[in-house]
């Protein structure tokens, strides 16, 4: 089974935010330090998707694990090392019948029920938002850090916090329980995604070195 390192920096991909090729971007990014790459252009094509799975599996094999929204197919195909399920999607426990017992399954959530629900159902790791204001989910409920907290306190999963997450903050979710961030903008913004991913996971990795103890999980 593969497992997500702590901390876990996870680049969530958006092509429309590269400004060139968002392969490119990618390999830089994991080059600087990503561990996790989740593939999620959910308006491509079956096809063009799974080309562009296996193009990231080629500049993530062996360095990041390369994750793929709520395709099974693709993830599969591209021998990709999870599938990650929209909060709507099915449930973890349908997933992982269908998967194999090596392929991660992950799911987004956005409050504690939905967290606690998941993690019951054996989800190897969660995503939750949205933490903090973010261009990309204008109006979003934000629930900040005591949300985080929360949320990570009582649930036994691995929490992975996304929204409007970057270099001022990214510290703060570590030392709130967070197993790991995840970020687009602060990265495929950055006209050097090496340097920028370097940056953040730098600063993850002093925010553990102030905790006192890493996340267990039974």
């Amino acid at each position: 089974m593969n497992t997500l390192p702590y901390p876990c920096l996870c680049l969530v991909t958006d092509r429309a935010l590269c400004g060139g090729s968002l392969v490119d971007k990618v390999a830089a990014a994991v080059s600087g330090g990503v561990d996790a790459v989740q593939l999620r252009e959910k308006d491509m094509p079956a096809g063009e998707l799974l080309e562009l799975a296996r193009r990231l599996r080629a500049v993530t094999d062996g360095k990041a694990l390369l994750l793929i929204n709520d395709r099974l197919d693709a993830a599969l195909a591209a021998g990709a090392d999870g599938l990650h399920l929209p909060e709507a999607s099915l449930s973890a426990q349908d997933a992982k019948g269908v998967t194999p017992s090596d392929l991660l399954v992950g799911k987004s959530v956005h409050g504690l029920p939905a967290a606690s629900q998941a993690a019951a159902e054996g989800a190897d790791y969660l995503i939750l938002g949205t933490i903090f204001p973010t261009a990309s989910k204008p109006g979003a409920d934000t629930g900040g850090i005591g949300f985080l907290s929360t949320v990570t306190s009582q649930v036994d999963a691995p929490v992975i916090a996304i929204g409007g997450i970057d270099a001022r903050n990214i510290a703060s979710v570590i030392k709130a329980g967070a197993h790991g961030a995840a970020v687009v903008s602060a990265i495929l913004a950055s006209p050097d995604p090496e340097k920028a991913a370097r940056e953040l996971k730098q600063l993850m990795l002093s925010a553990v070195e102030s905790r006192e103890a890493q996340p267990s999980y039974s």
